[in-house]
């Protein structure tokens, strides 16, 4: 048991952070460690765009869906949606209101969640899931019965996300909310399944020239950014900061078989890795 001091009329257990501000940076480098507890290390996050894949209706959902459904039993995976084009139009509503970013940021998790209804309408009879915002703790659960979950993007601040640098919409999208959910809960790769073979150094979709990347370290992303990304900007700003996802695949879920390739291990779209420090 720990020493116990009572000198101010309250007793307390001596620790090194006793007394101490939790946001002084020497206490905060004081608590690094290369030893931390990974919650779910053999989990494969796999995040459907919303844009790229709702919105395209059944031509694009349906081979995915029965794709994901194949593929229950075989890899210890959580499906996580973006909202797609609904987003932009609710927070054009929501803007035209006068609405704080924090209102804003709680109104696109809802839009989420009709896409994660939707989703589990179509896997349900696969043993499919929806979870409830940030009810993490359920995770165990539904994996451990070979459920298939699946969880919005939004990252969890809704009335708390931070003040934005330039604007009122909110910094944080759902491809930075699916790498805090998967950095918290100490998973070690993330899937995207998107509309393009992956990275490249320009959008495809504007530029001929633009050249894919099929494998690339965050170190070398990093120094050299392209302008144009396919995933929130932040994602890449904060990974270089996390502690446990170690890959980031982009792979193209138009085409049948790519979901499956990426999670069985090969060199599908662009693989992006973090190296050991």
């Amino acid at each position: 048991m720990g020493k116990l001091v009572a000198d101010d009329g309250r007793t307390h257990i001596v620790s090194p952070l006793m007394q101490e501000s939790l946001v002084n940076r020497s206490v905060i480098a004081s608590t690094d460690s290369e030893r931390e507890f990974e919650i779910m290390p053999t989990v494969t996050l796999v995040g459907l765009g919303g844009q790229s894949i709702f919105d395209r209706g059944r031509e694009a959902l349906l081979p995915l869906a029965d794709e994901i459904a194949s593929l229950r039993g075989q890899h210890r995976m959580v499906i996580g949606v973006g909202g797609g084009t609904r987003v932009r139009h609710t927070m054009s509503i929501a803007l035209d209101l006068g609405l704080p970013t924090g209102g804003v940021a709680q109104l696109v998790g809802a839009m989420e969640e009709a896409n994660a209804v939707l989703l589990n309408a179509l896997l349900a009879k696969h043993g499919s899931i929806t979870m409830q915002r940030e009810h993490f703790w359920d995770l165990p659960l539904y994996l451990d019965n070979n459920m298939i979950p699946i969880a919005i993007s939004t990252p969890p601040y809704h009335f708390w996300e931070p003040p934005p640098e330039h604007g009122p919409l909110p910094a944080h999208g759902s491809d930075f909310g699916l790498f805090m959910l998967a950095e918290v809960l100490g998973m070690q790769r993330i899937i995207f399944v998107k509309d393009e073979d992956g990275l490249y150094t320009k959008d495809p979709k504007q530029h001929d020239d633009a050249t894919p990347i099929p494998k690339t370290t965050l170190a070398a992303l990093l120094a050299d950014m392209p302008e144009e990304l396919i995933l929130d900007r932040q994602l890449f700003t904060a990974w270089d900061r996390g502690r446990h996802v170690r890959e980031v695949q982009i792979i193209n879920g138009l085409k049948r078989g790519a979901l499956a390739r990426a999670l069985a291990g090969q060199d599908e779209g662009t693989i992006i890795t973090k190296e050991s420090t």
